[in-house]
């Protein structure tokens, strides 16, 4: 049993110690990094929203392939203690009670990290889970321009096939995707959306 042991934490402490030589303050960064490579998301330029940005991986790395012409905009309950950039906007809030209006509604790319309060159960878990990733849709809705694409972490449940609908919905293609970086006894997987429909009305 010891080599099983050692085996899986030298993999889990892999990611954590290339985080910090390459100065993120999570290993969550490689999941990103992992979905970029496949996909090519994001682009230099680009205007990102980044939902629960805490504690910052996502938002250091999107900026870094967006460049000093681009805008990272993160949202989070949680202080973000990162040095931001000119590029990066750090709002402290809750997606629930966001007004995505105020945003704007020219993002090309809208991702969501956010996962629930855990509780070991995994069905309320699952069903937080997939309260946080409707949040991220309906804001990725008002905020999107037409072409856009979308990144939300869910956990599977009941609720993973409805979302991936209402996902497929919104968007030319719908991909999901388990990352290498993932720890592999996590239920979470990530839903893309690829080509944002703009189907619905923005004012409202």
């Amino acid at each position: 049993m010891k080599p099983k042991s050692r085996k899986r934490n030298t993999w889990e402490d892999h990611y954590a110690r290339r985080a910090k030589k390459d100065r993120y303050p999570a290993r969550s960064v490689y999941k990103l990094e992992e979905i970029q490579q496949k996909h090519r998301l994001i682009k230099k330029g680009d205007k990102i929203l980044d939902l629960g940005c805490s504690p910052g991986s996502w938002l250091r790395y999107a900026a870094k392939l967006t460049g000093d012409r681009g805008r990272v905009v993160g949202i989070d309950l949680k202080p973000v203690k990162i040095q931001a950039g000119p590029s990066i906007e750090i709002i402290n809030g809750d997606v629930f009670a966001l007004d995505p209006g105020a945003l704007g509604n020219d993002f090309n790319v809208v991702l969501s990290d956010m996962a629930p309060a855990t509780t070991g159960h995994k069905a309320v878990d699952a069903a937080r889970s997939a309260g946080l990733c409707e949040a991220a849709l309906a804001i990725a809705q008002r905020v999107l321009r037409p072409g856009g694409s979308f990144v939300c972490k869910i956990f599977q449940g009941p609720d993973f096939n409805q979302f991936v609908d209402s996902v497929r919905a919104c968007f030319d293609s719908q991909k999901i995707f388990k990352p290498k970086s993932s720890r592999k006894a996590s239920k979470e997987i990530f839903v893309i959306g690829l080509g944002f429909k703009e189907s619905i009305d923005k004012s409202s």
